[in-house]
């Protein structure tokens, strides 16, 4: 059985913010993980189970070669009223969630395991384009530091390399 989009909790209309397709820009901070630099993602956002979850595949190039990937299931949680996210990805650690919220026209989601905690922002300048900043604080570190910067333009779908 599945929910229609006019059943949905408020949070869960939310979330449908993300769906489409989408190509964009980021800007790479130097990490541990790779040198600072320019990339290309493409993504493309989909309802699942009704609109309760969105469904994100990310592939994102270097100097044109693939360079990372995820996918990442976003939810809202009913039971606190926060939203959750859940990233598989090429780098191979076993997700564990990010938990965030909404102010005005920004979702934030903050995950922290034993080697790191991460920060993502999304900044929805409108339905047509957002902004995203990722950030990450090694375990035992105070500072956030810069991972990436992007702003990602909403596409046709046969513009996408990834399907």
């Amino acid at each position: 059985m599945s929910a229609s989009t006019a059943s949905l909790a408020t949070g869960n209309e939310r979330l449908q913010a993300l769906v489409g397709a989408w190509q964009g820009e980021e800007e790479m901070s130097a990490t541990q993980w790779a040198p600072a630099g320019l990339a290309t993602a493409e993504l493309v956002t989909e309802p699942d189970c009704g609109g309760l979850y969105v469904v994100q595949r990310y592939r994102q190039a270097r100097d044109g070669k693939p360079s990372f990937a995820s996918h990442n299931v976003f939810a809202f949680d009913r039971t606190d009223g926060s939203y959750k996210l859940y990233q598989f990805d090429s780098m191979g650690f076993m997700p564990v969630p990010a938990s965030g919220a909404w102010t005005g026209d920004e979702l934030v989601m903050v995950r922290t395991s034993e080697r790191r905690s991460a920060r993502v922002s999304y900044f929805f300048d409108s339905q047509d384009s957002y902004r995203t900043r990722l950030e990450f604080r090694p375990a035992g570190a105070a500072d956030w530091q810069d991972m990436a910067k992007g702003t990602f333009r909403r596409v046709s779908p046969s513009s996408l390399t990834i399907s």
